[in-house]
């Protein structure tokens, strides 16, 4: 890997968040290793209909309401307010299997069993199962932009979605009401760059990792949901500024997509460098 000999400090990470279930709540964590597949424990389960296909706040936004904690050996305390709390096993690796969707992607799966997905029916209201992925290098990231070998988990897309306060400040400025950065639902939060710098990243030292930063993020309805209350106070906003303002080829763009180039360590107050930088990589559509 050509590493700058004199790298650029940009600034730091000022938030870590791990959504170990796609689309319920985040946690925020001090610390944590980025392995090949995302930031440990990121988007390892998720929530399908009883036919495997993937559910997210898309279809149900009251899966903001759901907090997950970490719960022992690797399992999840699952809670929402009137429904109670609900501890998951993690489901052995031998577990029953189960092939799930996410969006063109079919995955390998271990379903976490009866009780779990009970709960979850509950809560969300519909037939749902809850699963895990063991097998992290089952599912290779969109080969259009990310190098062989990248993985991704449950996420949408890739590894890691690297946000900037700078950006959403600029954002803000535009809005007619300021949103928070939870509406996005980064993994590394940095500050310390101008606005919009990181569309010219393209490789990131970041504690003991490296982070190759390959796509602009495009951006759907769930930026339009509270996360804090599952409502939508302005159906339009953010996405009909960012149509305004960061419009590009395969949608509206905030935040930027990244694979793990170098597995490691990183930490709330990690120095961010970058190594290597090109053109924006905002491609007017």
């Amino acid at each position: 890997m050509n590493e700058k000999a004199s790298p650029t400090a940009v600034g730091r990470v000022v938030a870590l968040h791990v959504h170990p279930v796609k689309s319920l709540g985040g946690i925020a964590v001090a610390d944590g290793r980025l392995e090949l597949c995302g930031l440990e424990d990121d988007r390892r389960w998720m929530v399908t209909d009883p036919d495997g296909g993937f559910l997210t706040q898309r279809q149900v936004a009251r899966m903001a309401l759901v907090t997950v904690a970490r719960g022992a050996g690797g399992g999840l305390v699952l809670a929402l307010a009137g429904h109670g709390a609900q501890a998951v096993v993690r489901p052995p690796a031998d577990g029953a299997r189960r092939t799930v969707r996410v969006w063109a992607d079919s995955v390998p799966a271990v379903d976490a069993g009866d009780a779990a997905a009970a709960w979850l029916t509950g809560a969300l209201g519909r037939p749902c199962r809850l699963v895990y992925l063991h097998d992290v290098a089952a599912r290779p990231a969109d080969p259009a932009f990310a190098p062989p070998g990248a993985t991704v988990g449950f996420a949408d897309g890739f590894a890691v979605l690297v946000a900037s306060r700078e950006s959403l400040a600029a954002l803000n400025r535009d809005l007619p009401s300021p949103v928070p950065m939870d509406r996005f639902r980064p993994n590394l939060v940095l500050e310390g760059a101008a606005p919009w710098a990181e569309d010219r990243w393209r490789l990131l030292a970041v504690g003991e990792a490296l982070l190759r930063l390959v796509k602009p993020c495009s951006r759907c309805v769930v930026t339009t949901i509270d996360q804090q209350t599952a409502e939508r106070p302005d159906p339009r906003e953010p996405l009909a500024t960012l149509a305004r303002t960061r419009r590009a080829w395969g949608g509206v763009m905030f935040g930027q997509n990244a694979v793990v180039a170098r597995p490691g360590r990183v930490a709330v107050g990690d120095a961010v460098r970058v190594l290597e930088e090109g053109p924006s990589n905002l491609v007017p559509a």
